[in-house]
Order: C-alpha cells, then structure tokens, then sequence
C-alpha cells in the first residue's frame, strides 16, 4: 500500500464508533524504518471550523484492521489527542 492510499481512508474508533478523520502524516523509525504511529488532525476549534489546534497521534499497535476504504483503531481519543508543534 502506498501512503497516498492511506490518506484517502477513513480511520474510525472502534470504542465508540466515532470518525477521527484521515491519516495525514505518519511518524517512522529511523533506525528500523517501521512505521511508529499515524497522524490524524483533531476536532476543529469551533464545531469543527477554523482548523484545529491538535492532532491525533495512534501508534501502530492501536490499528486493529485497515480495510479498503476504512481504517478501524482502538483507543482511548484522549490519551493520544495532542497539542500541534
């Protein structure tokens, strides 16, 4: 799969069902070149208008399944929802 593919699917929280949004960073290794987390921005400022101020950042290890069209991860959205840098 190439990273393109990956932005265009939807990554969705299995926990609550929620939609997160789309990958549009991944964070890699250096050193092995794995893939460590993917970056999801995070709920708008203002019922989801005028950008966002934070990011989702999910480890690898939180993807359960990538689908198609659907990303599906497990996670507590609080614990990875972090300030932009």
């Amino acid at each position: 799969m190439r990273v393109c593919e990956l932005r265009e699917k939807e990554v969705i929280n299995v926990c609550n069902c929620k939609r997160l949004g789309n990958p549009v960073d991944l964070v890699f290794d250096a050193c092995s070149g794995c893939i460590e987390a993917i970056v999801i921005p995070g709920p708008g400022k203002i019922c989801g208008f005028l950008g966002s101020d934070s990011e989702y950042v999910i480890p690898f290890s939180c993807i359960k399944k990538i689908g198609e069209d659907i990303i599906f991860v497990e996670i507590c959205e609080e614990k990875y929802l972090v300030p932009c840098k």
